[in-house]
């Protein structure tokens, strides 16, 4: 399996059933908000230089099976976006951690779990 892409565009790319979309500017933001009326959002909050965050996404992409593929997943690259990261925590009301996976309905963060507690979110209940 191939990690996820670390460059200044954050592009993603990945073998695993998460079809991750990078969140690189504050007006997605607007766009998960919507989205998350209808479906269920997820945004991952990733350290690049962080040891902990890479062996978390790694165990976060395993967790999904093809069940799950249709659920939207953000990747927020915190090192090349900060100000984005800043505004999730206000837009959604959460503190910053990393790594951090926020779900996302109805416009609110339903759950948040940060660094290895993120194993324990239930994906499948989310769907």
């Amino acid at each position: 399996m191939k990690s996820l892409f670390k460059n200044k565009e954050s592009k993603v790319e990945s073998n695993s059933n998460v079809h991750w979309i990078p969140l690189i500017s504050i007006e997605q933001i607007n766009t998960i908000k919507e989205q998350s009326k209808s479906e269920t959002v997820l945004i991952f909050k990733h350290s690049t230089r962080c040891g902990i965050s890479s062996m978390v996404i790694k165990r976060f992409e395993n967790m999904f099976d093809e069940t799950m593929q249709n659920i939207k997943v953000y990747y927020l690259d915190l090192l090349n976006y900060r100000s984005v990261s800043d505004e999730v925590g206000y837009a959604f009301q959460v503190m910053h951690q990393s790594p951090q996976l926020l779900v996302v309905k109805d416009e609110m963060a339903v759950e948040t779990a940060s660094h290895y507690d993120i194993a324990n979110v239930h994906l499948q209940k989310h769907k």
